[in-house]
């Protein structure tokens, strides 16, 4: 891992950075130069290279062309000495992205701190009643949730429902932010395949043994093993999840 994520390289790739980069700044700056004056004083010279019965005359780069170029070149190396990018070198002004995300993190709680210890204190139940605290949140679930569950909460392709009666993991207000802040993870495979028609209704049936409800169809029994081998990983022996 290299020294913008945080960590240091070896001496040998920090080595290898300094040098690779600085040759390529090296030969850029001489092909630019190369190419500042022609090879004759012939106005229509030309440099002997022809597309599709098009020339390509030997003519100079404009000197404000040339002159963007060189200013290019000086800001890299002005860069490089101010900021990480050769190898282990931290740049003279000790910039990382821990001690901007830090300081960028302490400047907003600074602004909002105040307010958002305000709204955390609140219950759940009477933020929702908060026109303002809606108005935020609206904004928030579109920038973050609407991708997967919509625009308007229906949920998208594999994605579950928000505005039904229906909850994976429970409706209430603080299970709702659990499912926010931690996230879950609820993506099952299919094991129609895997296990048959016989063997999934045999699973199911299983399945619903183990909340004390008995099922109309399939072999509990035989689905115990099914259950064991492929569900019991996820779900636990006793069905109530990990």
């Amino acid at each position: 891992m290299s020294s913008f994520w945080g960590q240091d390289l070896s001496t040998f790739w920090s080595a290898w950075i300094i040098i690779l980069t600085s040759i390529t700044i090296v030969l850029i700056t001489w092909i630019l130069l190369a190419n500042r004056k022609t090879t004759g004083d012939d106005p229509n010279a030309t440099t002997g290279h022809e597309y599709d019965g098009i020339e390509e005359f030997d003519k100079p780069l404009p000197a404000w062309w040339m002159q963007s170029f060189l200013l290019t070149i000086v800001f890299a190396i002005g860069y490089l000495i101010a900021y990480p990018g050769m190898g282990n070198w931290k740049g003279v002004l000790g910039w990382t992205q821990v001690n901007q995300w830090e300081a960028e993190m302490a400047e907003a709680d600074k602004k909002y701190g105040a307010i958002f210890a305000q709204y955390s204190a609140t219950p759940i139940e009477e933020l929702a009643k908060d026109p303002k605290v809606l108005k935020m949140g609206q904004r928030m679930f579109a920038n973050n949730c609407a991708q997967c569950h919509g625009s308007d909460a229906r949920g998208s392709f594999g994605f579950p429902n928000l505005t039904d009666g229906d909850w994976l993991y429970g409706g209430a207000p603080e299970t709702i932010k659990e499912t926010i802040v931690k996230g879950r993870n609820g993506a099952m495979p299919a094991w129609g395949n895997v296990m048959g028609e016989e063997g999934s209704l045999n699973a199911s049936a299983y399945v619903m043994t183990l909340s004390g409800r008995e099922a109309a169809r399939g072999d509990a029994e035989a689905g115990a093993k099914n259950y064991a081998m492929f569900c019991a990983s996820c779900h636990g022996a006793d069905g109530k999840g990990n």
